[in-house]
């Protein structure tokens, strides 16, 4: 039992001791004591006032006495107004010690057959393109959400959804047709998406140059957008593509299978994968069979042209097409097929959508329909909403060639973190395949950690200077703690010194540490409910400092007292678990040496 639970019940008792009144564990509200004030834990005592009959005052000097009485954790304790500070002794602070040291995952769940099972889905790329800088924050965030939910007892599968369909995905063919002489990845030394998604650029040129044309020769810009040979062209492309003709098809599954192997190099560098992957092309169809049912039960309705709708009108929505006049389908029709093909596959419990905050207004009404249409965790669906990632130079547009592909990101942050490894000496005795690797791990981190480390909700901009250097809030910072510990105890081992937590006199700052590892469990625990890597990066962050000040005024090695030495290297050993459990949770690799 560790020191919150066991003082929590203590003050739950003291309550029914002394006021004969039975009071639920959510009323007892302890938080840590401010600096400013002696103690450790603080009991907000106003909650019992009315029970007691006393001044605030009066009431936490009888629980204080109580808790001291008959709590053996409790030390000593003080009474500033309505607060008690609560002064946990050493050797209670000790026991927490050894019980976070003899568990490997302290403050982690692991899942049973029981457990919820969760549904994540992230990174929903288009193949028409590689993979850009918001795409980077989409999949981290995806990927460390799934950590977070496994932590927390949690069955996960993480999932994506694959826009493999429509205009888009036309024009990129369509332009490969015209101008790309059967050029291939092998022949052009270049990725698939990378070769895919020059061609949808070049398709955006030359039909910008019609639209130019044909409003010379006297048509408005809109009609000129419609009458352009090329967007007629692609649009006679996605029919015949619709119609399942035999030679758009192959040329569709040659260009897309281009696009997934380079997709997978990025996804391996990243450190994302997936469990399941569905395509649209698959799943639109089912959609449209689902919506077609609705139509059958009443709860869509059709209009004179044709299309379906649904009627959200109750909700305090407008109406919603889901089937348009000719019987093609939108977005949300193959979100509801999707919905449908994965419901098939596992019993999901709750099911969450990693998707851009401009999409908020489509999940609000994905949630209403999939409701409607029966699905039990319809009306629950999580949309974890994130904000855009900007340059310091401003928005990306794909179209137009402007956007941070996340390859080109990837390679300059790893080149950047050895840059800068070389510049401060951290690896002058090292071989340069083990330079590559440090570089790949801190390069890697620092990109991730400047992402996860920011409230999710939030538009970011993206610093690739900022997120590399070595010290303050940063990637790198936490991991050179990590391999800073790593080395402490490896000299240790060299000198054969054993590592027992012995009863010794603890510093306020090892208490502290204490403390801090015992919040872990809280962060992991409140990251889940609140769906927040960003909770787990500052906590990180938090330790890493807190442990940084301790080594700054405390020798490990050389403190001649053998007890204190030990206990401080079984500190740090935590310590750098810690770390090492909290940043897995981000997706991030922790180096042994740097």
């Amino acid at each position: 039992m560790n020191i919150e639970t066991m003082i929590s019940k203590a003050a739950q008792e003291a309550v029914k001791a002394l006021y004969g009144q039975e009071v639920p564990e959510k009323m007892v509200q302890l938080q840590k004591t401010r600096s400013e004030f002696e103690g450790n834990l603080t009991l907000v005592v106003f909650p019992f006032v009315k029970m007691a009959h006393k001044s605030p005052e009066q009431t936490a000097q009888e629980i204080g006495d109580y808790l001291q009485e008959h709590c053996v954790a409790v030390e000593k304790f003080n009474v500033v107004k309505g607060f008690l500070n609560i002064c946990i002794g050493n050797g209670a602070w000790i026991e927490l010690l050894r019980t976070i040291d003899s568990d490997e995952y302290f403050g982690m769940q692991s899942a049973n057959e029981q457990s919820p099972l969760v549904m994540i889905e992230y990174s929903s790329p288009n193949t028409n393109k590689p993979l850009h800088l918001g795409h980077v924050r989409n999949n981290l965030l995806g990927w460390s959400l799934a950590k977070i939910m496994e932590a927390n007892g949690n069955k996960v599968v993480k999932t994506n959804i694959v826009n493999d369909r429509g205009i888009h995905i036309c024009k990129s063919m369509l332009a490969w047709l015209k101008y790309g002489n059967g050029e291939t990845p092998e022949s052009a030394g270049k990725k698939g998406d990378h070769l895919i998604g020059d061609y949808y650029v070049a398709f955006d040129k030359h039909y910008r140059e019609q639209i130019k044309e044909l409003m010379a020769q006297g048509m408005d810009e809109e009609q000129a957008k419609q009458e352009a040979p090329l967007i007629k062209e692609a649009h006679e492309m996605l029919v015949k593509w619709e119609n399942n003709d035999p030679e758009v098809r192959a040329l569709w599954e040659k260009m897309n299978n281009w696009v997934y192997a380079g997709f997978d190099e990025t996804y391996k560098t990243m450190g994302v994968s997936f469990d399941k992957i569905y395509y649209e092309s698959q799943t639109y169809l089912k959609g449209k069979a689902k919506v077609e049912e609705g139509l059958a039960k009443g709860l869509f309705e059709r209009h004179e042209d044709n299309s379906v709708w649904a009627d959200l009108t109750n909700e305090g929505l407008d109406q919603k097409l889901l089937l348009r006049s000719d019987g093609t389908s939108v977005y949300m029709t193959q979100d509801i097929g999707t919905a449908e093909m994965r419901f098939q596959d596992y019993p999901i419990d709750k099911m969450i959508y990693v998707v851009g905050n401009e999409q908020n207004y489509h999940f609000q009404v994905l949630s209403i329909l999939l409701d409607r249409l029966g699905f039990k965790w319809g009306k629950e669906l999580v949309h974890f909403s994130y904000g855009m990632v900007e340059l310091p130079n401003g928005k990306m547009k794909s179209r137009e060639g402007t956007v941070v592909d996340a390859d080109d990101l990837m390679a300059l942050m790893m080149e950047d973190a050895y840059k800068t490894s070389m510049e401060l000496g951290k690896f002058d005795d090292m071989s340069e395949e083990e330079r590559r690797e440090i570089a790949r791990i801190v390069g890697m981190g620092a990109l991730k950690y400047f992402i996860l480390k920011v409230d999710a909700r939030k538009n970011m901009l993206f610093n690739p200077e900022e997120s590399i250097d070595f010290n303050g809030n940063t990637g790198p910072f936490i991991q050179y703690t990590y391999a800073r510990i790593r080395s402490i105890l490896r000299k240790a081992a060299e000198q054969n010194i054993p590592l027992t937590s012995h009863q010794s006199d603890l510093t306020a700052k090892e208490i502290e540490l204490i403390q801090k590892m015992n919040e872990f469990g809280t962060a992991v625990a409140q990251a889940g409910k609140d769906y927040s890597p960003s909770g787990i990066a500052n906590y990180c962050y938090e330790l890493t400092k807190v442990f940084n000040q301790f080594y700054h005024d405390y020798s490990i090695l050389n403190e001649p007292d053998e007890q204190k030495k030990q206990i401080r290297l079984v500190i740090s050993r935590n310590v750098a678990k810690i770390i090492k459990n909290g940043m897995s949770l981000l997706g991030i690799e922790v180096p042994e040496r740097m």
